[in-house]
């Protein structure tokens, strides 16, 4: 295992980058996982790790130690706890983080099964919060728009648990040529002239249309829908976080399809 003491090395620069910036994440096409569970996760799909990285005390630490045996050991990087601050992308560093290449985009046509279509949604905890309730329902493709917060990032990565590694993302996707011919209902979370979610039958393919935080769906994506679906809140409340909204309308799919209605 290789120690690194400086700021001044190149690879300790470049791994601050990609923890600050979203654009030379973009430019170098590697993203960051930051703790003990990503890197597993990561190991466990066979993964391809560039850099393993850890710090005096999270090599110390025994989940880490197992994980690093699993590693390449030329892949593999200490430094102290003061540098590893500096090159963590979260505000708590974890001990241990991966440098990985950010898969490139899918090819091939949609599957032919649900998917989710995230519009402008631009918060990390909640997209992450959706592609990590995606993946636990089985979905297979999220498609997401040219305004949505980069779904590689850090911050993203540790709000989806791993859930990257089971889905296809289409980031800056071109939703309306995607979604061209698409065999099952495209459904837009809204408000306005809205049919109730418990009163639709949602056994069939279903691509859910959801949008951000403030405004909502755009109008070019909201007209791809075939209907608006609302969510009932007796309590009054006006609307609901994105990431909670789209929870309960892939599990309401989910127990539909598990029950047969």
């Amino acid at each position: 295992m290789k120690l690194i003491t400086s700021r001044d090395n190149p690879l300790i620069k470049h791994l601050h980058a990609l923890a600050t910036s979203a654009r030379d994440r973009r430019r170098a096409g590697e993203t960051l996982l930051d703790g003990a569970h990503l890197v597993e996760v990561a190991l466990a799909r066979g993964f391809a790790l560039l850099q393993v990285v850890v710090s005096d005390s999270g090599r110390a630490q025994p989940e880490i130690a197992s994980l690093l045996q699993r590693c390449a050991p030329d892949s593999l990087i200490e430094v102290p706890e003061r540098l590893f601050a500096h090159i963590s992308p979260v505000d708590s560093p974890a001990g241990v983080l991966a440098r990985i290449a950010v898969p490139a985009m899918p090819d091939g046509p949609l599957l032919a099964e649900t998917c989710v279509v995230l519009d402008g949604v631009q918060d990390p905890g909640n997209l992450g919060t959706i592609l990590r309730t995606a993946a636990a329902v089985g979905v297979g493709d999220v498609l997401l728009t040219p305004g949505c917060a980069q779904a590689w990032s850090p911050r993203v990565l540790r709000a989806a648990m791993g859930a990257h590694f089971g889905l296809r993302l289409w980031e800056g996707c071109d939703v309306a040529a995607a979604l061209a011919g698409f065999a099952g209902a495209i459904l837009a979370a809204d408000l306005r002239d809205a049919v109730d979610l418990y009163e639709l039958d949602l056994q069939g393919p279903v691509a859910w249309l959801f949008g951000s935080e403030g405004q909502g769906l755009s109008g070019a994506v909201a007209a791809l829908a075939t209907r608006r679906v609302l969510i009932p809140m007796p309590g009054g409340m006006e609307s609901l976080n994105v990431g909670v909204a789209a929870g309960v309308c892939l599990f309401e799919q989910l127990r539909q399809r598990r029950s047969g209605r």
